[in-house]
């Protein structure tokens, strides 16, 4: 293979798990407070991380249940990349926090990851080559975020709160075995925040074309030409989910079917969980997949890329999968608030 990135060493996913916050705001209680009720919704309802909830917190939860279906001892994991778009800290790490929390401090390595909506799968590039290379038995990569969205902005829909993480180890090890890998990435300006604001920017329909679109069917059509692929050799697909509408699209642009297509119940139900969204997408079909499933993973990144991933599910995944909590169950519970006590969770009043 030519630009298809393969690994010396066979690893996969030993251990995956997710986090989604119990709190929830209904769409149409946000239109009601900007349009008087009157539009279009982009998604259902979106998650909202509670007063005592961060990117750490969140990360911290769902690597919890990556440890629990890995079933390794975490002194063995020699690094542990926290990606994000919403740390809590301009200056201090996420990850060294993560790490303690999880007993894998202080023999490892520790640091944040930045590519927008593609910061935890940039990290879970990263812990693919630390294992493939031999320079370690395990790492722990995670993607999760309290996204921003400036009041009354269309970011305020969809951009939630979540999470997912995946140990990374060997392939004889793995509840799904990388086969290839391929990132795509150019110098896009869909989405950005200058130092000191508080809520980012967009380009608005910039950001699907040549943003979203390009980059995912780029580096999917790549891959899949490199690996001798078409479509309907996948059970399932994911994509990065910012709103409903967009990953069924560019599934139907690559030739997947509908019924091939895991948007993990995000983008319909509980809309973006931005650094997590693709992976979060990924933990809901590894909670259903089967042995010998193949799986297509494509994030995407403002700024702009995207990372595409094919796995195969390994006889592993059944033994291990009911050892923590599943995706659904994460949002099966939900207690829903209404904008007065979101705006006071998110800080968007401020004393």
């Amino acid at each position: 293979m030519g630009k298809a990135m393969i690994p010396k060493k066979k690893v996969g996913i030993v251990g995956y798990g997710a986090y989604v916050p119990r709190y929830r705001i209904e769409g149409a209680e946000i239109r009601q407070m900007w349009a008087g009720g009157k539009g279009g919704l982009p998604v259902n309802e979106k998650s909202v991380p509670g007063l005592d909830e961060d990117t750490v917190t969140i990360a911290i939860e769902a690597a919890r249940n990556a440890l629990a279906r890995a079933q390794v001892d975490p002194e063995e994991i020699r690094a542990v990349w926290v990606g994000s778009e919403s740390h809590p800290y301009a200056v201090k790490p996420s990850s060294t926090i993560v790490a303690e929390a999880l007993g894998i401090a202080p023999l490892t390595l520790a640091g944040d990851w930045e590519f927008a909506c593609k910061a935890g799968t940039e990290a879970l590039q990263a812990a693919i080559g630390l294992v493939g290379s031999g320079m370690a038995p395990y790492a722990l990569a995670i993607g999760a975020d309290t996204a921003q969205g400036r009041p009354s902005d269309p970011l305020e829909y969809t951009a939630a709160a979540g999470g997912a993480a995946f140990i990374v180890g060997s392939g004889e090890e793995a509840v799904a075995v990388l086969e290839a890998s391929l990132s795509y990435a150019t110098d896009t300006p869909d989405f950005w925040r200058r130092p000191f604001e508080h809520y980012p920017s967009h380009g608005h329909r910039f950001t699907g074309e040549p943003a979203y679109f390009h980059h995912i069917t780029s580096a999917a059509k790549a891959l899949l030409e490199e690996m001798g692929r078409k479509p309907e050799d996948y059970r399932y697909v994911t994509f990065h989910q910012p709103n409903a509408k967009f990953p069924q699209r560019v599934g139907k642009m690559l030739g997947f079917r509908p019924g091939q297509i895991e948007t993990g119940l995000l983008s319909p139900v509980i809309g973006n969980t931005y650094s997590g969204a693709a992976m979060v997408g990924l933990t809901a079909i590894l909670d259903e997949a089967k042995p010998g499933d193949l799986i297509l993973t494509v994030s995407f990144g403002s700024g702009a890329g995207s990372d595409a991933f094919s796995w195969r599910v390994t006889d592993r995944l059944p033994e291990v999968r009911d050892a923590a909590p599943s995706t659904k169950d994460y949002i099966a519970r939900r207690k829903l608030v209404n904008y007065a006590t979101y705006a006071r969770f998110r800080h968007k009043i401020l004393r």
